[in-house]
This record gives C-alpha cells, sequence and structure tokens, in this order.
C-alpha cells in the first residue's frame, strides 16, 4: 500500500514523485517499459523548469549535461543566405536562468532517477498498468509486473503514461482533438562530421521544406529533424535514407552523418483532456494534453504539472483539506490550453519561416495562476500597481545577509529559502506568528534592511513596509496583504486545512 501509485516515470511522471517524495509521502513508481527510455527526444527545458529543478535539487547535475542559449542560424538553400534567429535573454536578480537549456531528455530524466534514489525511491520497470478499480479511500491497479498479473493499493493514482495512456482510457476520460496525417516530422540521434558543434544549424528550401542539426550537450551527437512530404514514406532505420534528405534539403554533400541511434515519426497529435481528474485518479503531462516539438513546451508543461500536483497530494496526504486537489484542474488545465495553441502556432511558424521562437511566450516565467482560488490579496487596488500579484511565480534576489552571532555573515538567494517543500512568509518589518497546523511546514524571513542589504527584494516584491507575501511549496505567491496581516494569513491557511 503506497500513499501514490504513478504509472509512467517520464519527466512528468519523475518530477512528481520527487516532489512526494521529498515530502516524506511514499511513492511507487511503475513504467512498461524495461528500462529508462533512450533517445534525445524532448531536448528544450525553459527557465521556468530551471527554476523547478532548482527547488528539487537537480539544477547542477541538469546544467553540467545542458547548454544554455545556443545560438541557432537558419540558412535559406533558394538565396544562400544565413542568419541568427533571435536573442539571449540575460539574467537579472529576479530572474537567475533566463534562457532555454538543450539537453537529451534522457539526460534529464537520468538526473531525477539519481534525486529520487537519494530519496529512497526507484522505478519498477517491466510493469505494465492493466486497469483500476476505486473506493472511496482506495484505488487498486491491476498490472503485468514482468508477465505475472499483480494488484497495487495506493490512496492515489496518476497516470503520466503519454499521449496513448492507458490510465486515461481506464478512466474513461476522452482525449479531444486531432491528428494530422499530414504534417510529419522524423527525429533522429546521428554522429555527424563536417558541421563544428557551436551551434544548431537549419536549412529551408523556400517552399515549407527544413531540415535541422542540434548539437546535443554531453554526447557525441545531433539531433536531425525533418519535416516529411505528405507523401513521403520514410525508413526511420536506413542512414542512408536520412543522409539523403539531409543532401536535398541542406543543398550540401560535405556533412556526414553516421551511427543512427534513435529514430522516431512525429505526426502533428494536438489533443487535451476535458478534465483530469476521475475520483481518486489524476492524469499529468502526456496522458493530459500533448503539443507539437515546436518552442519546446510539451515536456516542461508535464513536468510542471507533476510539480504542482505533487504539493497539493502530500499536503492533503498530511492533513490539508481535499479540496486542494480541485485546484490542480484549474491551475493546470488553462495553462495546458494556452500551451497547446501556442505550441501550435510555433509549428505553423517554425513550418512556413523556419523561426524557432526564444521570447517570454515560450520561456514559461510569464505562466501563473492570477484566478485561482489558491490566489489571494487584500490590499486596495492602488497599492498593487508597479509589484508582484498573487498567482504569479515569486521573483528570485540575490545579495541577502543572513549574520548571527556565532559565525560570519553569509550572503544567498531568496531561492535559497524557498527551496524545499515548506510554505515561505516574506514579512516586510511586520511580525506574523502563523499558528501551528498538523500538514503545515513554513519558514518566516524577517525582511530588514540588514537582510536586504542590496535591495534586490525590495525591488522585485515592490511592497511597502508591514507588507507580508505567502509563497506557496511550488515557487507560486499564494497571498499578498498589506494591513491585518495576522489575520490574512490565518484566513488563507484555515481554508487550506478545511
Amino acid at each position: 500500500m503506497a500513499d501514490v501509485l504513478i504509472v509512467g516515470a517520464g519527466p512528468a511522471g519523475l518530477a512528481l514523485a520527487c516532489t512526494l517524495a521529498r515530502s516524506g509521502v511514499s511513492v511507487h513508481i511503475i513504467e512498461a517499459q524495461t528500462a529508462p527510455a533512450p533517445g534525445s527526444r524532448a531536448k528544450g527545458l525553459q527557465p521556468r523548469t530551471l527554476e523547478v529543478f532548482d527547488d528539487l535539487g537537480i539544477i547542477e547535475t541538469v546544467l553540467s549535461h545542458g547548454r544554455l542559449a545556443i545560438p541557432i542560424y537558419s540558412t535559406d538553400t533558394a538565396t544562400d543566405t544565413t542568419h541568427r534567429i533571435g536573442k539571449p535573454h540575460e539574467p537579472t536578480p529576479s530572474t537567475p536562468y533566463a534562457a532555454s537549456l538543450v539537453s537529451p531528455q534522457w539526460r534529464t530524466e537520468g538526473a531525477f532517477l539519481a534525486r529520487l534514489a537519494e530519496l529512497g525511491v526507484t522505478v519498477s520497470y517491466n510493469v505494465k498498468f492493466l486497469s483500476f478499480h476505486q473506493s472511496e479511500t482506495t484505488v487498486t491497479a491491476t498490472v503485468l509486473d514482468n508477465g505475472e498479473e499483480k494488484t497495487i493499493s495506493a490512496s492515489w493514482l496518476v497516470g503520466c503514461d503519454g499521449g496513448h495512456s492507458s490510465v486515461r482510457r481506464a478512466a474513461g476520460i476522452p482525449f479531444l482533438g486531432e491528428t494530422f496525417e499530414d504534417v510529419r516530422l522524423l527525429v533522429a540521434d546521428v554522429h555527424v562530421e563536417g558541421l563544428d558543434r557551436e551551434a544548431w544549424r537549419m536549412w529551408r528550401d523556400g517552399k515549407g521544406g527544413f531540415i535541422g542539426l542540434c548539437p546535443l550537450p554531453s554526447t557525441e551527437e545531433f539531433q536531425l529533424q525533418t519535416l516529411l512530404l505528405p507523401d513521403e514514406r520514410p525508413d526511420l532505420s536506413s542512414l542512408p535514407y536520412i543522409q539523403g534528405l539531409l543532401n536535398a534539403q541542406s543543398k550540401r554533400n560535405d556533412i556526414i552523418l553516421s551511427q543512427l541511434g534513435w529514430s522516431s515519426l512525429w505526426r502533428e497529435n494536438v489533443r487535451m483532456v476535458a478534465t483530469y481528474r476521475s475520483g481518486r485518479v489524476f492524469l499529468a503531462g502526456d496522458a493530459a494534453h500533448v503539443h507539437p516539438p515546436a518552442g519546446g513546451q510539451g515536456m516542461n508543461t508535464g513536468i510542471q504539472d507533476g510539480y504542482n500536483l505533487g504539493w497539493k497530494l502530500a499536503a492533503v496526504l498530511h492533513g490539508a483539506s481535499p479540496a486542494l486537489l480541485d485546484t490542480y484542474e484549474k491551475e493546470r488545465l488553462p495553462v495546458a490550453a494556452g500551451v497547446l495553441s501556442l505550441s501550435t502556432t510555433l509549428l505553423n511558424d517554425t513550418i512556413s519561416t523556419v523561426t524557432i521562437a526564444r521570447d517570454d511566450r515560450t520561456l514559461q516565467l510569464g505562466v501563473g495562476y492570477p484566478t485561482s482560488s489558491l490566489s489571494r490579496d487584500t490590499r486596495e487596488v492602488h497599492l498593487r500597481q508597479g509589484t508582484v500579484q498573487a498567482g504569479n511565480r515569486a521573483p528570485d534576489a540575490p545579495g541577502l545577509v543572513i549574520s548571527t552571532q556565532s559565525s560570519d555573515a553569509t550572503v544567498c538567494r531568496l531561492f535559497d529559502f524557498l527551496r524545499g517543500d515548506h510554505f515561505t512568509l516574506l514579512c516586510f518589518t511586520e511580525t506574523v506568528d502563523v499558528a501551528p497546523r498538523p500538514w503545515l511546514h513554513i519558514k518566516t524571513v524577517h525582511v530588514t534592511d540588514e537582510l536586504d542589504a542590496s535591495g534586490h527584494l525590495r525591488a522585485a516584491y515592490g511592497l511597502s513596509d508591514g507588507a507580508v507575501v505567502l509563497i506557496r511549496p511550488d515557487g507560486y505567491i499564494g497571498l499578498i496583504a498589506q494591513e491585518g496581516c495576522q489575520a490574512a494569513v490565518e484566513s488563507y491557511l484555515d481554508e487550506l486545512s478545511g
């Protein structure tokens, strides 16, 4: 009997498992494949996801295996002109991760698996989900474990098993949308001779055709992507066939491919669910929404699904109100719908112009929950101008000075205070003493001139003395209050307690 059974050990399932396990929740993860999946697959990690990794304790591993702001060059073979696409965003005090990071998906999953091992959790491979039934308190899944039928019981079940989700089908949740067979991408990991690894390079023919080669950091491989003609019959296992595609699209014969590894054919499959939940069963990641690959949105959205659901499941299992789980769908479904629209638009832009967006739309730093019932601001409207808002991601702030009588001063970031499964209460000089609750873990940070000597914290939040900010465990602002702060905080937490 586990607290949570997770079906699927991809990025969404692993992010969920890490979020739960660090909160002391017992987790059982099953995966139908016999081992972690190979291949680069989704390779773009957005800044907001890097902030999630910072919180979950895997950021250093991920950064060491990736490359930030890799330059992208596009060549128009019809005119033989080359230009650079986009400019990377620069870090700021409130946004330490400002650019996308390229890293093969198997590296990202490896970082999650190592972190889970530290937390005492391993994935059960070669275990196929078959069905489930649920009661008011329990979900029991029937699985095929290395060929033997077994049952696994848990308080909650989460399907993170991809676009063909068996959990979603067993729950009877429709997967709404369309599949367009005439839009197909061939994706493959290959070794390349005759091309440096300093940039991601693309070639377009002016007629809608394109091919790209992106060097995969911490490997000797490139990821190749090319749009196929509607009547093309691809041979995914044939290196000469893929070499021919490259020669034809790039108008070059001096780039030589070798050692074809993982390859896949992607079809434009644009779908999402109308609900993320059926009783004690939830969906996350590609099981709930599938996106075009343009803009690097799908994997990031799935990871943040797991991150959002994880802290809420943990809080409920520790005694918070079960109604908290209703906010998972209410917060994440609109995000998925927006990302679905954005990634489809970006795919069309990529096909027509081979532009790869690297702007505020794709970085996901602007994703928030301003209309959520968990986002509350008790200030008068005129006091909110020029400040952060409830539902925003909590900005970072470096240069915080911690002094004690027993040691030298330590300089840290606000993210250092946020890291963990707790709520964080920023008190801008006013003291708030929070009453204990069985499910609640909270840290209080008193924002004084001595702590915020650099002024970055006050600049990031724009709040005057006397205000308080309550930051959720997933790094979003839950509450801002300027007056009656003690009562506002207690009222907010009382509602979460039920």
